[in-house]
């Protein structure tokens, strides 16, 4: 094991001048040893104070650490890989089909939750794509090339053969929102908020409601099934003319459908939208077209973000926990790491979902 030292730092003459320091790029390479020598303790102690081992006395244990921080002491990544046959990075493959990268709320939001929980326990993060430089790599190349411990999968197209083909290797892999036998996920229960929002508006009196859609996955799938069967159950016909597909996060393309929707000769007096950006774009349609969202029209979002449903009139939506998502990720990837077996019940978690009620829904 070794530590990295800044030649800023005072420095103990005995690492100062032995004959084999090691130095790279201006930074002195000092061993365990010589932190042992400095201290006047053993190699083993050093490294148990290091590591917070309780088997050290505490006065010696906190004078190890004070002198290795006097130092500049920073563990060394491949020093620990070589101990371990681990790196302690985990891979993040996040294409974004919108193109808003860490923009897009919903799963930079699983992200950072994630990433609290692995750095807690000693991971970093490094983002995988197809291509390195100018050189194109399949997404397990990548995570080979990164020399990963595993691989959170939280936004992609996960029908294509780059992804089964990862899905598919020895690497372990938590997906987010997709669901594959044998594998590990976990997914924000689409259908449940669909049903809510369907049965909140059918119960303040609506029943021509539209429904938008976004591109197709196993989250659209869930959510049109869901608002399909819920309709069902409450007798309602279902206009196919009020069933259309968007895209999520595409705002213009929903400003766009919600026109269409307005120019029907019976409009709908409800529209259910894919996610809270394409609600937002809808309202701006009903408004250039004269008509006040939550009056003449009422709308409902997904997802919940904070800040949209802070605008007037407040946003009717579904509020998805990306915290709980994220969190619950890491620890499905810690239990993988560590080799714990995971029953069969347990590699699928689903995360509860909250209606939010706005100004959005009118009452009939």
């Amino acid at each position: 094991m070794y530590i990295i030292v800044s030649e800023s730092k005072p420095v103990p003459e005995s690492v100062r001048t032995r004959d084999t320091a090691e130095r790279f790029e201006g930074v002195l390479m000092v061993s365990i040893k010589d932190i042992a020598q400095a201290c006047g303790v053993s190699t083993a102690t050093v490294s148990k104070a290091l590591n917070n081992r309780n088997d050290v006395n505490p006065a010696t244990r906190e004078r190890v650490q004070e002198t290795a921080k006097a130092l500049g002491y920073l563990p060394n990544a491949m020093a620990r890989a070589l101990k371990t046959n681990r790196t302690y990075n985990i891979g993040i493959l996040m294409v974004d089909k919108a193109d808003r990268g860490l923009q897009h709320y919903f799963f930079s939001s699983i992200l950072d939750s994630f990433k609290v929980v692995m750095e807690r326990n000693g991971y970093d993060l490094t983002f995988i794509s197809s291509q390195i430089g100018r050189q194109a790599y399949s997404y397990y190349e990548h995570c080979l090339y990164r020399n990963v411990d595993g691989v959170l999968a939280a936004c992609v197209d996960f029908e294509s053969d780059d992804v089964q083909s990862l899905l598919g290797s020895s690497l372990p892999v938590v997906s987010v929102d997709y669901i594959k036998d044998g594998k590990y996920s976990v997914a924000s229960d689409n259908a449940r908020g669909t049903e809510m929002v369907t049965e909140y508006a059918i119960g303040r009196g609506h029943k021509r409601i539209a429904f938008l859609f976004g591109e197709n996955s196993q989250v659209t799938d869930a959510r049109k099934n869901a608002f399909l069967e819920t309709m069902k159950a409450h007798d309602l016909e279902t206009d196919e003319r009020l069933i259309l597909q968007g895209k999520y996060l595409h705002p213009e393309i929903s400003y766009k459908l919600t026109q269409q929707l307005l120019a029907e000769p019976e409009r709908p007096t409800c529209i259910l939208y894919p996610d809270d950006i394409c609600a937002v774009a809808g309202m701006t349609a009903i408004r250039d077209a004269g008509m006040t969202p939550g009056k003449e029209v009422s709308v409902v979002g997904y997802d919940g973000h904070p800040v949209l449903r802070m605008m007037g009139p407040h946003l009717t939506t579904i509020r998805q926990d990306t915290e709980r998502i994220g969190i619950r990720a890491a620890e499905t990837m810690l239990r993988l790491l560590q080799k714990q077996e995971i029953p069969e019940s347990e590699r699928v978690s689903f995360v509860d979902v909250q209606l939010l009620e706005g100004e959005t829904v009118a009452q009939l």
